[in-house]
């Protein structure tokens, strides 16, 4: 590798844009996204209520806008509102020129619906447009989960030309279902006449808490194994559940690519609903800190970085095409599991609730911070 080149920027070679799961406004207003975007090849940056919760709640960096805001009038959804449309506009003029270099293949900021619609089709649909109007920016994506409720929202605004990226996949069946709906969705452009080359999408399907949940439950097989060797057996399928998944799902996205119905779609100029991988950060200690982002590198990908593995992967990262070998031994862990009694669709959904539950939790937190640095900015306080 060329030392001139990151390993970040290295990713591109193979493929795969590297996104970063984090934004605040020192960053923006200082310049640290733009040097990214110039030294490290940033290809686009996710928020979600989480990343907001810590960047608005850890300094007061915000609060002079609070405090202009409230001396407005208005209250705290109001202002969090402003506050992350403020950031996500911002960010998306830093990565304006990623996406015209890139033929708006790339270039993304994404905001995300309230977690509170999740299970609200209609309400999700109309939020996704207020979001996307209100942004005004073609490199916003608007994310939207993929819950029972959400694909039908999915579908919609992505049948009305909106950027979607997809949220909270953990599980093959939850893919395929989005995937299709992107499929359904530019036919349905292109049967009615409308433009398809600006319709952008990402599916996001998360890594590390497939491990997670997984590692628990063999922890628990473990305990209960009758003999020495059946818990090394179990023991050794540890750490490799999340992996396994995001390959398998790889896999039946090729097959869509491959697929006659996709083909003739892309020859009418529609763009690849490029896969994300989110939660690559490890969880575990005793996992190498680059393991998701080593593991899942591929052409028409996307991986989401917070800093801590954005500057592991700067550091010892691995540069080489990895998300399509050894498929065969990613298919006999789902058996292995399978036959250990542990299903993961059935983790992917629990999974996908506790999703919506952690992002609620953060949303309310953070609306929580909004109110009280508004109350005592008005009242003089300070932050």
């Amino acid at each position: 590798m060329p030392p001139a080149e990151s390993r970040i920027a290295g990713l591109h070679r193979l493929g795969q844009s590297p996104w970063f799961d984090y934004i605040n406004r020192t960053l923006i207003v200082r310049g640290g996204l733009q040097k990214m975007v110039e030294r490290d090849g940033l290809g686009g940056v996710t928020t979600n209520p989480a990343i907001f919760e810590k960047s608005i709640g850890g300094g007061t960096e915000y609060d002079e806008e609070i405090l202009t805001l409230a001396g407005q009038g208005l209250d705290a959804p109001a202002i969090l509102d402003r506050l992350t449309l403020d950031d996500v506009r911002a960010a998306c003029d830093v990565l304006a020129p990623v996406y015209l270099g890139s033929g708006g293949e790339d270039g993304f900021v994404s905001i995300e619906v309230s977690p509170h619609l999740a299970y609200d089709t209609d309400k999700s649909v109309e939020e996704a447009h207020r979001l996307f109007t209100a942004v005004d920016r073609p490199n916003v994506l608007v994310k939207i989960p993929g819950t029972r409720e959400g694909v039908p929202a999915i579908l919609r605004c992505l049948r009305d030309g909106l950027n979607v990226n997809i949220t909270l996949l953990f599980s093959l069946t939850q893919y395929e279902a989005v995937a299709a709906a992107y499929i359904d969705a530019l036919e349905y452009r292109l049967g009615r006449d409308l433009t398809i080359r600006a319709t952008s999408s990402v599916a996001s399907l998360f890594v590390s808490r497939v491990d997670t949940v997984v590692d628990e439950l063999l922890d628990a097989r473990v305990e209960a194994a009758a003999d020495l060797a059946e818990q090394r057996r179990l023991e050794a399928l540890k750490g490799r559940a999340g992996v396994a998944n995001a390959k398998v799902v790889y896999e039946r996205f090729r097959s869509y690519l491959n697929g006659r119905e996709w083909q003739l779609i892309a020859a009418s100029g529609a763009k690849v609903q490029r896969v994300l991988w989110a939660s690559t950060g490890v969880k575990d200690p005793a996992y190498p800190d680059t393991l998701y982002v080593d593991e899942l590198i591929g052409e028409h990908t996307v991986t989401t970085l917070p800093e801590v593995t954005w500057q592991a992967f700067k550091d010892h990262g691995t540069v080489t095409r990895s998300v399509d070998r050894r498929l065969d031994e990613a298919h006999r862990l789902v058996r292995e599991l399978a036959q250990a009694g542990i299903d993961l669709e059935r983790v992917g959904a629990q999974l996908q609730t506790e999703g919506v539950d952690l992002f609620v939790d953060a949303y309310d937190r953070l609306l929580g911070i909004v109110e009280d640095k508004r109350a005592r900015l008005l009242e003089g306080g300070g932050s």
